[in-house]
């Protein structure tokens, strides 16, 4: 079975997802090699330990018949409510917020695993609904149903990936035949409603906001990741300094540079160019999965491959917009580039179900 379905398999979406995951260890590894002045690759040895286990779990999600995930809904959606709670009681917290669990050597990151979860779940219940949404009340048991983890993720608070649900649900619910206009009326409340979710965001949440506006309106502050981060990308010029020649990563003037603004370092060591290259290997696994999407009879199927869609192109036009100053900054990592076990993992086991969904339909889908 399993060399049948590698015959037939996405092998342009695959390799885009694969040769990410291997340009993302070299980043890695120049960015955090050098580490309390002495030279290790710790970091790059937990990810490509981590690449190759979850590589073994993408070929069980590709001869997993996905259509099976949806008996597994209910539960799993008890279990996403289960591991967000628990992170209130026994999360570990680091820059700020609480979002992590400690397992022995192992720091997991519950949010993470939630997207994926929230896909499923999500997609088993529109698939079967069967009427149009074009009443506000039709919405009410969506918008309980993804509010839940909304809120306790938000209570972390982790403000990036509750937005990623957002977008998410929003993906599905076109797909699910959801009448525009509501869509817009929603869009439009959401904006008016701004003003007022100020009063709730958090203090280092407010600053990330007006620096987004002013970067220099705080520069040795709340500002110096978006300067830091601007002058790494435009001093890569066209070419870049090359790997491992990067001053602002190498000296440490750039703070996350492994995690939230990788990007960064792409654009100082690789040059305009890399950056261009990295963006079209996600071009091409963005359209990929648009078109599985599209050429999926199943309506399951169809969901799934949108809500994954929908997480992927959120985080990439987040995380990539905010290195360059054009998004505010947030936690929201780069797929299959940002270094963290649970979003590999995640977007792993993602990349798993398209590929699935791709293997399942009776047509071949070609560029």
């Amino acid at each position: 079975m399993f060399k049948r379905n590698w015959k037939h398999i996405d092998k342009i979406m695959i390799t885009a997802a694969i040769v990410l995951v291997l340009i993302s260890l070299c980043i890695i590894g120049s960015a955090t090699h050098i580490n309390k002045g002495a030279i290790n690759y710790d970091f790059v040895v937990k990810q490509g330990v981590a690449f190759v286990v979850n590589f073994l779990m993408l070929l069980f999600f590709c001869n997993y018949d996905y259509t099976r995930l949806k008996r597994f809904a209910k539960p799993l959606y008890v279990i996403n409510l289960l591991m967000l709670a628990a992170v209130m009681f026994f999360g570990t917290s680091a820059l700020g917020a609480q979002r992590w669990i400690q397992i022995g050597p192992l720091t997991l990151q519950p949010s993470e695993f939630s997207k994926l979860i929230m896909i499923i779940c999500l997609a088993a219940l529109l698939a079967d609904r069967g009427e149009k949404f074009d009443r506000w009340r039709s919405l009410i048991p969506v918008a309980l149903f993804v509010g839940v983890p909304f809120l306790l993720v938000l209570k972390q608070p982790d403000l990036g990936t509750s937005l990623v649900f957002i977008a998410i649900a929003a993906g599905m619910l076109v797909v699910s035949r959801i009448k525009l206009s509501i869509l817009r009326n929603i869009a439009v409340m959401g904006v008016l409603a701004a003003p007022i979710g100020w009063f709730f965001l958090k203090d280092y949440q407010k600053s990330r906001i007006l620096v987004f506006l002013d970067p220099n309106a705080d520069p040795f502050g709340a500002g110096y990741h978006i300067i830091q981060s601007k002058i790494a990308i435009g001093s890569g010029m066209l070419f870049g300094k090359g790997l491992f020649q990067g001053t602002q990563s190498q000296l440490n003037f750039l703070p996350e540079n492994h995690t939230d603004f990788i990007f960064s370092v792409i654009g100082e060591e690789l040059g305009f160019l890399g950056c261009l290259f990295i963006l079209f290997l996600y071009f091409v696994l963005i359209y990929r999965t648009l078109l599985t999407a599209k050429e999926c009879k199943d309506r399951f199927g169809i969901l799934l491959a949108t809500g994954i869609l929908s997480m992927w192109t959120f985080e990439i036009l987040v995380n990539v917009g905010m290195t360059c100053g054009i998004m505010p900054v947030t936690g929201i990592p780069l797929p299959f580039m940002s270094y963290g076990v649970s979003a590999l993992t995640t977007n792993m086991m993602a990349l798993g179900v398209v590929l699935n969904v791709y293997l399942r339909q009776e047509s071949t889908i070609f560029l």
